[in-house]
């Protein structure tokens, strides 16, 4: 990790790990500044953490080691899995999020997080499919990283699963296979409409409307083709 993480901020929220590290979950902080936010995730009252905060100009801080289980993800799931806390790590990208001026994540930011990422996935073995949003794995309660967040550029460095190109119409029979489908792919659809808006948000941003349509009937029927034949990883 050296050269990659430039200084720490040990948090006190923080216990061990029951399940061997799986996942990534990425979040956005959702407060108006760095500060803030690194106060409140060093705060024990507060009850959250994250491994990693990445501040807008690339400063990346650790909190919490790797080994431990941090306090990021709240009540969430994925793939069936419910101790999400115990299978991932957790990195906070500073950005006042939805409720105080959502706003694209800035380039050195991102440039701080690829290397992360890189080497975090590598060391863990962590599937490509297994680089998550907040959104993905808590689809009625949380948005970040959002709409703004850059996907296509993790995924051009193979560190998160390409958006599919489709062309062909709605595979699904009905909109229950869809739900059948979805939840086989890693989603929480206990609330339908909020598991749609998710996947939504991740997979076809131009239009999040919480409908099941065509579009991303197909897309999500060639994710789960490339799982199937293992070009996930």
């Amino acid at each position: 990790m050296d050269g990659l993480v430039h200084r720490t901020a040990p948090s006190p929220n923080w216990n061990e790990r029951l399940r061997r590290v799986s996942m990534v979950v990425l979040h956005y902080t959702g407060m108006r500044t760095a500060a803030e936010a690194l106060e409140r995730l060093c705060d024990p009252e507060a009850e959250v953490s994250c491994h990693y905060l990445i501040d807008e100009d690339g400063t990346v801080v650790r909190l919490v080691d790797e080994d431990k289980r941090a306090w990021h993800a709240g009540r969430s799931s994925w793939r069936g899995e419910t101790d999400v806390n115990s299978a991932s790590i957790g990195i906070e990208l500073v950005n006042p999020g939805h409720e105080f001026g959502y706003c694209a994540f800035p380039r050195a930011q991102m440039e701080a997080l690829v290397p992360l990422l890189a080497d975090i996935v590598r060391r863990h073995d962590i599937p490509r499919a297994n680089v998550v949003g907040h959104s993905d794995i808590a689809v009625a309660r949380k948005l970040d990283p959002g709409e703004l967040f850059d996907w296509d550029l993790l995924a051009r460095y193979r560190l998160a699963l390409a958006r599919p190109e489709v062309t062909l119409g709605n595979p699904f029979p009905n909109d229950g296979a869809f739900f059948l489908a979805l939840e086989r792919f890693g989603y929480d659809i206990t609330d339908p409409t909020a598991a749609v808006r998710a996947f939504q948000r991740r997979w076809r941003l131009e239009r999040i409307d919480g409908e099941v349509d065509g579009q991303i009937g197909a897309i999500l029927f060639a994710l789960l083709l490339d799982r199937d034949r293992g070009n996930t990883r």
